[in-house]
């Protein structure tokens, strides 16, 4: 039995290898489906890991008070916009001393500017950095971390010291390279900070660059940028992920009595949930997965009929091979088994080729748009098995119509 089956293995590689031409064409068609299905899972995961860790990072017993309750807001669709004013620095600075949930820790920040140029010694930056102004709770709240040296104390913000956290890029790449960044001396539109601490790398989102970031103390910040209507971002922490619910609507109250609502107004302020962003990712990506399948089993649903086509072809030409088989005592199953174990054989080299170039194609485009890559697992276990099933339905009708043949007639065929 064992010996049966090597030998139509053998006869299989061998009648791939005297088709070669014919084999790679058809390699390809099954490659382009699996192909298109991995690369575009491939680019989900993608997609899915990086804003995960984003804003899984924040932890699920966050929230934040904006002015909206998503930074971009949606134009369009014949709706008329509502204009909700800014997050003042008193509104935001009367929310946190009548906030009074118990176990809530409340952060105020704001963005200073986005293009902002710092010097250290003789070298600078592009214009490029991100400077914003925080307290001693945002690093906490913000789900950041500090590699080298600390965050603020309670001292260096009611102090408005001059110290500063930078990103990342600054210490690996950036102006400190070469040197250790803890206690170097800095400066921003000629005032002068001392760095006292290094963020953990965070990488980039859509293009957003986090690492060239500068976080100083929120006084400091506002004394040295004084632009008209800057907008703060209000954000806290509940210590206990179950009192959640409750410690928002709390939050919701205790805006609407510092924006002075009636009772029956709507709000004029945002509130978003660290685990409302989360599950909103988990929607978009599911959405984005089931795109995926339905393109990749169309395109795969193509790739089967051709690879049918081709063996019913094969079957035919070799229809004279089949019937001098049968004639030496092969089996009905035996010759459908060698057709068969070609068929399979076919369809996984091309579902290999298909999650080689998937995975790369996928990775391109990850690192193209600054998306942290992953290996898709489940889209290569998916491409295997899809492969298998298109072999097994696309590789039957022609076996059983070889095995079927009638010998004398095989014989006779020319």
């Amino acid at each position: 039995m064992i010996g049966l089956f090597r030998e139509n293995i053998k006869i299989a590689t061998g009648s791939i290898r005297t088709q070669l031409l014919r084999t790679i064409l058809t390699i390809l068609i099954i490659a382009l489906g699996i192909w298109a299905l991995v690369g575009i899972l491939t680019v989900v995961s993608a997609l899915q890991n990086t804003l995960s860790s984003n804003f899984a990072s924040m932890g699920s017993n966050t929230f934040n008070i904006n002015q909206y309750e998503n930074t971009n807001r949606r134009h369009g669709g014949g709706e008329i916009e509502k204009i909700n004013p800014i997050i003042s620095y008193p509104e935001a600075k009367a929310f946190k001393a009548m906030y009074d949930y118990p176990m809530t820790h409340t952060s105020l920040s704001f963005t200073a500017t986005t293009t902002a140029e710092v010097k250290y010694e003789n070298q600078k930056t592009d214009p490029e950095i991100t400077v914003m102004g925080v307290d001693d709770y945002f690093l906490t709240n913000s789900g950041l971390e500090v590699t080298q040296g600390r965050s603020f104390n309670t001292f260096d913000i009611q102090n408005n010291t001059y110290s500063c956290i930078v990103g990342s890029d600054f210490a690996t790449k950036g102006l400190l390279k070469d040197v250790n960044p803890i206690g170097k001396t800095i400066s921003v539109r000629g005032a002068k900070f001392k760095v006292i601490g290094v963020l953990k790398e965070k990488g980039s989102t859509f293009g957003n660059r986090q690492d060239l970031r500068m976080l100083i103390p929120i006084q400091v910040a506002r004394s040295m940028f004084s632009k008209p209507n800057i907008n703060y971002t209000i954000s806290s922490m509940v210590d206990k992920t179950e009192l959640l619910d409750e410690a928002v609507d709390h939050a919701v109250t205790t805006m609407r009595k510092v924006r002075k609502l009636n009772p029956v107004a709507e709000n004029n302020f945002g509130v978003s949930r660290s685990d409302d962003l989360i599950n909103r990712i988990a929607e978009i990506t599911g959405v984005l997965n089931i795109s995926a399948w339905i393109i990749g089993i169309i395109t795969i649903f193509g790739s089967s009929i051709a690879l049918m086509n081709i063996m019913l072809v094969s079957v035919t030409e070799r229809t004279r091979e089949i019937g001098v088989r049968k004639a030496l005592g092969a089996k009905r199953s035996t010759i459908a088994f060698q057709f068969f174990v070609e068929t399979l054989i076919i369809g996984q080299l091309g579902g290999l080729v298909g999650i080689i170039l998937g995975i790369i194609t996928g990775y391109l485009i990850a690192v193209a748009i600054d998306f942290s890559f992953v290996i898709p697992w489940l889209a290569i276990m998916a491409a295997v098995i899809t492969t298998f099933i298109v072999a097994v339905v696309s590789g039957s009708y022609p076996a059983i119509k070889a095995s079927q043949l009638d010998p004398i007639e095989a014989l006779r065929y020319e």
